[in-house]
């Protein structure tokens, strides 16, 4: 890593540690120049590109991201997957994103890249379900709203304590926790707790850790 010198924070709820930059796993785009100006044009590095509309779930729109990224994405979805059955009974039909592919600045570190520049980031909004199948089981206590289809957003149920809300906000939870857990597959993870990030979660693989949940 040529580039970065970011001090590394790693927030979960009220706790804060200083971290040093990820060296979990090799990554392509590790020794990539991340330096930009701080004000006026900016020019992102050329990398490789793919359009990706999801494997284990599909995107509800497709995204266009850099081709190591894609990888990742794989594994992200695969955990989505997993975690829905064991809250929800089913996976969900789609996840909803709003956006990957941004050439722009990071907006606290102007002097630095964002990771949506070279498509190497992706921003989730939430997730949409499909109506469970006649006669197909679902675990036991969950509402039976929740056998019909439905929406979860980060927005709208993080914070849920109640009825069909607190659910979804137990299967948010649930998945960034496993996620925090998994460095084979995202190294900078934000959300809610992380300023401008109230609807959304971040998720990218900068040579750094980052984590506010």
């Amino acid at each position: 890593m040529k580039s970065v010198a970011l001090a590394c924070m790693v927030v979960i709820g009220a706790a804060m540690a200083v971290a040093s930059p990820a060296q979990a796993d090799d990554y392509a785009l590790d020794s990539l120049e991340r330096s930009v100006p701080a004000k006026g044009k900016m020019q992102c590095p050329p990398v490789e590109l793919v359009t990706w509309r999801g494997d284990a779930v599909r995107y509800h729109s497709p995204v266009r991201v850099y081709v190591g990224f894609r990888e990742r994405l794989r594994k992200f979805e695969a955990v989505v997957k997993d975690v829905a059955i064991e809250v929800y009974g089913r996976a969900p039909s789609k996840i909803v994103h709003i956006g990957t592919l941004n050439c722009r600045r990071i907006r606290l570190w102007p002097t630095l890249l964002s990771e949506h520049g070279i498509g190497n980031g992706i921003d989730v909004a939430g997730f949409d379900f499909g109506a469970v199948p006649r006669k197909v089981g679902v675990p036991q206590g969950l509402p039976p709203a929740l056998r019909k289809g439905f929406s979860v957003r980060v927005k709208a149920h993080w914070e849920g304590n109640a009825g069909a809300a607190a659910v979804h906000a137990r299967f948010l939870h649930r998945l960034t926790e496993t996620l925090l857990q998994r460095h084979d597959i995202f190294r900078v993870l934000l959300g809610p707790a992380y300023p401008g990030h109230k609807d959304h979660f971040h998720f990218d693989c900068a040579p750094w850790r980052l984590v506010s949940i």
